[in-house]
């Protein structure tokens, strides 16, 4: 293939990513965005092997078998709930592989000090060092969010002065080679150095802020690959890299904002450690926690006018997004008005409720992101919270002493009644207590989300 022609297909591939994230940002067209993009890069692969550099079509034949494997059986065999640490650990094997080429690189590169060119060696440490965080960091937030370590921050005394040592000797490493120092024991020591501080950066981070951690590194990964596609001479990932990094770095300070907390406090804040008189902060009032069987929840919501449905990670633990669906069709069918106010860090990963709905078929138009959803509740006659915590305390709002105050919360005590389904009065992912579940207006189903939907639905076909 002349490389005229590859270059011309390449630029349809890039056309094909930046297609595929604008269909990606809206719910009711993320399947054609993702179709595309994966149709991008299938011809991406396409024209890089049909290249005459290749150089063993069967070893690659080889990875591709055992790479596609593992995907196609994960894309189908993971449950909603462990979408997050997979798109955790399908971020972190990115970053891992642009450290690998770039150690590749630099050793067919520069058998010999002062074979590298300046451009080209600055491109390999850039690849090498990001690349090599947003793979170990991303590890550890699969951890966390597999609960194979602890959620909350782990800490220590003295925690930023050893992490800013690894980081810059890391760097010091990167700049020798840079230099002229080309060394392989430079180059292994900044992708221990670099892995290292991977672990160290996201250790002291909550489980909480997840969400706003994986997409950081999604945009490191993206950086690192792009970084690739200087080395490589590859335009392919270089624009596909960028478009990675930006709309990772647009995300994680939109999410930022959507908790009314700079990202420099979220990586280094360590929200949800563990305090004394934590467990007093919570403004609950002296009030009590008032439960109901589902067939008094039936009758309030079947003879309600407008009822909104706040989906949390609770919803995708029990798996019951079609079973909400299906309680919402009801309600509709005795004419009242249902909707979904999703806020923006609900869940363990962006955009978790949204594509939670979106498999259960929920219509676009139902579905209200935060700023359009919190007008409504002041005329709405019941809120039916399920598996939702720390995204409507309202102690956010009102309690200065809150670790989460001054976080835009979904205004749900403004409605008429609350339900809220929950498996018992445990706190949320931030470990913070919510004063909702002792207002006057609040009434907790206690059980499995899908339980006691399943539980409403058969007592709202019997009203």
């Amino acid at each position: 293939m002349s490389r005229t022609t590859s270059d011309l297909l390449y630029l349809v591939t890039i056309v094909t990513f930046i297609l595929a994230l604008r269909f990606l940002s809206r719910p009711d067209t993320a399947r054609l965005g993702n179709w595309i993009g994966a149709a991008g890069m299938l011809l991406a692969i396409a024209v890089t092997l049909a290249k005459s550099e290749v150089v063993s079509y069967f070893w690659i034949a080889v990875g591709m078998v055992i790479g596609g494997g593992f995907g196609a059986v994960a894309a189908r065999r993971v449950k909603m709930t462990a979408m997050p640490q997979m798109v955790a650990l399908f971020n972190g094997v990115g970053g891992g592989a642009a450290a690998l080429i770039s150690w590749a690189e630099f050793h067919n590169r520069a058998p010999e000090p002062g074979n590298l060119k300046l451009d080209v060696s600055i491109a390999i440490m850039l690849s090498a060092l990001i690349g090599s965080i947003s793979f170990s960091g991303s590890m550890v937030a699969f951890a966390k969010l597999q609960e194979l370590i602890g959620g909350r921050p782990i800490t220590y005394p003295g925690q930023q002065l050893v992490n800013g040592l690894v980081f810059g000797t890391a760097v010091a490493a990167g700049i020798t080679i840079a230099a002229g120092g080309e060394e392989q024991w430079l180059m292994w020591a900044l992708l221990v150095l670099a892995s290292i501080f991977g672990v160290l950066f996201v250790l002291p981070i909550g489980g909480a802020d997840m969400p706003v951690v994986i997409s950081l590194l999604n945009a490191f990964t993206g950086l690192a690959a792009a970084a690739t596609g200087f080395e490589l001479e590859n335009n392919v990932l270089i624009v596909s890299g960028m478009l990675v990094g930006a709309s990772g770095t647009l995300l994680t300070v939109m999410m930022g904002r959507a908790m009314n907390r700079s990202i420099t406090n979220v990586l280094f804040g360590a929200f949800g450690q563990v305090s004394s008189g934590a467990a007093a902060t919570a403004s609950t009032d002296g009030g009590s926690v008032r439960s109901a069987g589902a067939e008094d929840v039936a009758v309030m919501l079947a003879y309600a006018h407008k009822v909104v449905v706040v989906p949390g990670y609770g919803l995708a633990v029990a798996q019951a997004q079609h079973d909400v669906r299906q309680l919402a069709d009801l309600l509709e069918e005795k004419g009242v008005e249902v909707s979904y106010a999703i806020h923006p860090v609900a869940g363990r990963m962006p955009g978790h409720m949204n594509v939670l709905l979106a498999e259960a078929n929920v219509p676009y138009p139902q579905l209200k992101e935060m700023d359009e959803a919190n007008p409504e509740f002041g005329r709405t006659d019941v809120v039916l919270v399920v598996g939702a915590n720390d995204v409507v305390n309202p102690d956010a709002r009102n309690n200065e002493g809150s670790p989460i105050y001054g976080m835009p919360i979904l205004n749900v005590d403004q409605a008429q009644t609350v339900v809220v389904l929950k498996r018992s009065m445990n706190p949320g992912f931030a470990g913070i207590e919510n004063p909702l579940f002792f207002n006057p207006k609040t009434v907790m189903l206690f059980g499995d989300a899908k339980e006691s939907v399943g539980k409403l639905i058969e007592d709202v076909k019997g009203l």
